[in-house]
Order: C-alpha cells, then structure tokens, then sequence
C-alpha cells in the first residue's frame, strides 16, 4: 500500500493516537522533520533514526505531505475527478465471514475484489481466510465454507497487504456496501493499523433507484433480471464477479438516464443537492417558499 493513489478513490489512513497527535499539530502550520519527531513522538536530536520515525508513521498516510527539504505538512484533499461513470476505476469486493458484525467478534473467512474500468473486469484477487475461531454450522450450510476449508488458509493479517493493493485507488463497491466496509475497515485495522477511506458505493441503493419496481434487489433477484449466473452463490469471488456484472448494467442503466460522472450519481442518491446557479440562488424567496 503505497499511499500515494488519487485521494477520491481508496486509500489507508493511520488511525493511531500518534498519527491524530500529527493532524492536529499540522492543523496550525509546517513543521521540519526533527520538529515532528520530537512533537509527536519524543524522538530528540534529529538525525536519521528520528526521519525514518516520522517516515514510517506518516510517509504511507495521504493525510500528509512532504516537501523535498523535509517539511511536513496536511496535504491538500483534492475533488473527484467528474470522470464519465465507464471510466472510473471500480474495485467490487465481497466478505465471507463468520457472522453479521465485527464488533460481535466476527471475522473474515473469504475476501475477493474484482478491478473494474473501461465498461470491462479488469483482474481478479481472491482468497480463503483463515477467521482464527469457529465458523458456526448455520454459516457453514450458506457459504459452503468449512472449518477445514480455512483452516490452513492464511490469518488475514498475512494477506492484509494483498488486499489493500487489490483494492487501492479504485471507488470501494459492493452490495449492501456497509457490511463490507465494516469488515475491511476492522481487519485492516487489527493487521497493520490503518484503515480504509475513500469514495464507496452501494450497488443496492443504486437498483432501488433505478429498479424500484422490483420487489427486491437483492443479488439473486439483480441476477435474474439481468440475466446472469452465480454458479457457486455465497462464495467471494462468484458473488464478487455477478456483483461487477450488475455495477457494469446498472451503469448503462444510469447513462441512459443522464447521469454519467460521480457528482451527478450522489444527486440521483441523495448524498448531494443539485448545483442551482448564482442568479437563482441569490433571489429572494416568496412568503410560500419561506
């Protein structure tokens, strides 16, 4: 994870006290590197032990930028690109896991992402997880994944590297997108302390408002209606892939309807109001209005 991918697509943020300590010192101006070191973390004297500290703690984190002659300071956040919708970078990931919810001591059993541009599936990552406790029977006779299945696959923190470059730098999809992001934001941050941020869209909330005639949106439903096959439903990779396929239709879907580029999706889903001009926004309102 190199931290250095477009700030509207996904990237890795230290979540730590230090790097908090970093942002609010930061917040009130430039500070050289033998500044931060002894600041944030008490390193005094300077030298090269205390810039590979500050390096190690801030170099990945695109909250913070740096300057040639070792000045840190908060880097710029930069707008999403009002790129047409075919050509974003889509990553769809899916979650197996053990239950619905980390903060219940739930994990991972299966991860896969799926890179998505240019209208086509771009590459593939998958894998087994091992979730490190049980996997209860009820969720065994879903997924199919058994206790065996997983139990010489690797913990998540041996593939937590994989995983953030299958998903950096890409818009996060998925369906039902915030069990998904639960889970990655909450492994990631037990494997290497950071977690994920970054632009993230729902695939369901999309077909709700593009399909609202269907009785359900779910991914089986979406996969009858679009004509696609899931050949092993539940597992990563299978729903990861139906899901990329239904992102791709629902896209058409959205160009025929006039809205081809990010801004003008958050308008359709309500997450942004739509642009009024100057002239019409500095009119007064009638007494109805009021």
């Amino acid at each position: 994870m190199a931290g250095t991918e477009a700030p509207d697509g996904v990237r890795f943020e230290h979540s730590g006290s230090l790097a908090q300590r970093a942002l609010q010192l930061l917040a009130t101006g430039p500070r050289t590197t033998p500044e931060m070191a002894a600041q944030v973390m008490g390193i005094t004297g300077g030298g090269a032990a205390a810039a590979r500290a500050i390096w190690a703690l801030l170099g990945c984190d695109a909250r913070f930028a740096v300057s040639g002659e070792g000045v840190w300071s908060l880097a710029q956040a930069a707008a999403p690109a009002l790129r047409p919708l075919r050509e974003e970078e889509w990553v769809v990931v899916d979650f197996e896991t053990t239950g619905g919810s980390p903060s219940g001591g739930h994990r991972v059993t299966e991860v896969a992402a799926v890179r998505v541009s240019g209208g086509k599936i771009q590459g593939t990552y998958s894998t087994l997880v091992n979730p490190e406790r049980r996997i209860p029977g009820m969720i065994t006779s879903i997924t199919g994944i058994t206790q065996q299945m997983v139990d010489c696959a690797p913990c998540f923190r041996e593939v937590a590297h994989r995983v953030g470059e299958a998903v950096e730098g890409a818009v996060f999809v998925a369906h039902n997108a915030a069990f998904d992001w639960r889970f990655l934001c909450h492994e990631m941050e037990m494997a290497t302390g950071v977690q994920p941020a970054g632009r993230q869209l729902c695939t369901v909330k999309v077909a709700r408002k593009l399909l609202s005639h269907l009785p359900s949106r779910g991914l089986d439903a979406l996969s009858v209606y679009f004509g696609l096959e899931i050949e092993n439903r539940h597992r990563a990779l299978d729903d990861a892939v139906a899901t990329a396929h239904v992102l791709l239709r629902l896209i058409d879907m959205l160009e025929d309807r006039g809205v081809h580029d990010w801004e003008a999706l958050e308008v359709l889903l309500g997450r942004r109001k739509p642009k009024t001009s100057r002239k019409r926004a500095a009119s007064p309102r009638s007494m109805e209005a009021a």
